[in-house]
């Protein structure tokens, strides 16, 4: 009874997401069925001695795509159980099905995992098809993200990239007055060992990084060297930058404009405003996405990065 009471829930909540059992007007069924999944002894052999001790898989759900191809697998558990319980079983499976998405439910309690990012992650509401197809379209690139050149004019050569060769700055005695007019901002000695600690976390396989600043620091500017190194390798198309008071909000919208404005725009999110959809970097407060919980539709977690 708490397996189909589990089961039922998580019915619910795919049906929620715009999953669909069955085909009707806005498609084909995308939601597979799977209460049992043959392997031959070599499928077996080949994802690993210990997937099971029989040659049959078990499976619960198997989320398509928009071409029918398998994107999802969802292995669902008894209401006792920790999702968690199914969590090597589902990734052999879904690596035996190219799936780079797998989701871990007992119904009330929800995890998502990026095959290619990471670890699973607790999640509040299933992610739409939309959702993942879009997250489909970033792939990781953990060897650009730890290549790339950061240099205390990491800022800079994206505020003025030709700024070695102006004269102002090839002068020593017009140098200071040159920075000031075009309001460069090269990184200081600890904000720069900062992003190169991010590259060795990366490096070390990491995926969530925390960096903790006195006040007057510069953590905008960390922030905003942050955010290039994201969206400059590939590894984010675009970040949310939450605050908790207004005046923060228009603060940083407008650190982030002065220093990446030649490469990425930034905008503040408001309500009935969907220029936000062409920004890479979006600012807004913590209690805008909170009303109504929209968070959970317009910034799903799987294609995000926090």
């Amino acid at each position: 009874m708490k397996e189909a009471s589990a089961r039922i829930k998580i019915n619910k909540l795919l049906e929620a997401a715009g999953w669909r059992f069955f085909a009707d007007h806005n498609g084909p069924a995308n939601i597979r069925l799977e209460p049992g999944v043959k392997l031959q002894s070599q499928e077996i052999d080949d994802l690993g001695e210990n997937f099971e001790k029989t040659q049959k898989g078990f499976i619960d759900f198997l989320l398509l795509d928009d071409k029918s191809f398998p994107l999802i697998v969802l292995e669902a558990k008894a209401e006792s159980l920790s999702p968690l319980t199914g969590k090597e079983q589902a990734r052999k499976y879904a690596r035996s099905q190219n799936c780079r998405f797998v989701m871990l439910s007992n119904g009330n309690l929800h995890y998502f995992w990026d095959l290619d990012r990471g670890n699973p992650y607790i999640i509040t509401s299933f992610p739409t098809p939309e959702s993942l197809a879009a997250a489909r379209r970033i792939v990781p690139d953990r060897a650009k993200l730890i290549g790339e050149q950061v240099d205390d004019d990491y800022i800079v050569l994206t505020q003025l990239p030709q700024y070695a060769v102006a004269a102002g700055w090839q002068s020593e005695a017009e140098r200071e007055a040159f920075i000031r007019k075009n309001k460069l901002r090269f990184l200081r000695p600890y904000q720069k060992k900062a992003l190169h600690a991010i590259q060795r976390a990366v490096k070390d396989g990491k995926d969530r990084f925390l960096f903790e600043m006195a006040t007057g620091t510069g953590k905008t500017l960390t922030a905003a060297a942050v955010i290039k190194l994201f969206l400059r390798s590939g590894n984010a198309r675009r970040v949310l930058f939450l605050v908790d008071r207004l005046e923060l909000e228009d603060q940083a919208w407008k650190a982030f404009v002065e220093y990446l404005k030649n490469d990425f725009k930034t905008v503040i999110y408001k309500d009935n405003r969907s220029d936000w959809n062409h920004a890479e970097i979006v600012v807004t407060t913590v209690q805008s996405l909170l009303f109504n919980n929209k968070y959970q539709s317009l910034f799903p977690r799987p294609t995000s990065i926090s």
